[in-house]
């Protein structure tokens, strides 16, 4: 597992894109941030799954990666079916700073997009397939699983074992 196995091809250079960054911080908020979005998305993935739909399914990845605008509330949206509320939001971004070197506001704009990027892709991936977002999101997070398992960061929540594990998925250790 990789990160382009959770993100659209090209949806790092489109996240640095949109956020006037170079590719590396990009990447490095990606991998600072999936830990959380991904545990919020499989914590809550029955719900999800309806409101991802709702909002564009797979299209919200096309929408990130396309020349049109993109429809950050859409994002917005989703991180509130993940996180509950802004505070949460706000609480994962200063956490990922916390490990990426990158600030807490940029972070904070990278969220929804990388939201969108995720959610939008794992669903495309998800199409026609039993369970739905929700069946590709235990894949997912069950692959990680399995690849790293016994390497976890303390620190627990939802940043904890599975910051571990995407850790040395991404040969970063934390």
């Amino acid at each position: 597992m990789n990160l382009n196995d959770i993100l659209p091809d090209g949806g790092i250079d489109a996240l640095a894109a949109q956020l006037g960054i170079p590719r590396d911080q990009a990447q490095r908020g990606a991998e600072a941030l999936l830990p959380s979005v991904l545990g919020g998305m499989g914590n809550n993935a029955e719900q999800l799954d309806t409101r991802v739909n709702s909002l564009g399914g797979a299209d919200l990845a096309t929408n990130v990666l396309g020349n049109e605008p993109t429809a950050i509330d859409r994002g917005n949206q989703i991180l509130g079916g993940i996180f509950g509320s802004k505070d949460g939001s706000r609480e994962v971004a200063n956490n990922a700073a916390q490990g990426s070197g990158l600030t807490p506001e940029l972070l904070k704009q990278m969220l929804p997009i990388l939201v969108m990027l995720v959610a939008g892709h794992l669903t495309g991936r998800s199409s026609g397939q039993q369970g739905g977002l929700g069946g590709i999101l235990g894949s997912v997070l069950g692959s990680l699983g399995s690849a790293g398992a016994a390497d976890t960061a303390p620190g627990g929540g939802l940043g904890g074992g599975l910051g571990g594990i995407l850790g040395s998925v991404f040969g970063e250790r934390r």
